[in-house]
């Protein structure tokens, strides 16, 4: 179910920094988006999620980025970084 590894970063200060485990469990606990694809969410550590293969990559980080802006947990000058590896 969890078959893709995805790295998530974010920018602060010209610098890429893995997203907090605690930022990762809020956006995976909290089906915010009534989107039952993202579902298929299961942070692991520090900057890294895995994911389910009907998981798409853009809107996963567009649902995460506005999430972590709404709890302000991500600055607002910064963007993040999704990159399956």
């Amino acid at each position: 179910m969890f078959a893709r590894k995805v790295r998530v970063e974010y920018e602060r200060d010209g610098q890429r920094l893995p997203c907090p485990l605690k930022w990762l469990d809020s956006f995976s606990m909290r089906n915010f988006t009534n989107a039952s694809v993202f579902d298929d969410t299961i942070p692991v550590a520090d900057g890294q999620l895995e994911i389910g293969t009907n998981v798409p990559l853009e809107p996963l980080r567009e649902a995460m980025e506005d999430w972590f802006r709404r709890k302000n947990y991500l600055p607002k000058d910064s963007k993040l970084l999704l990159e399956e590896v």
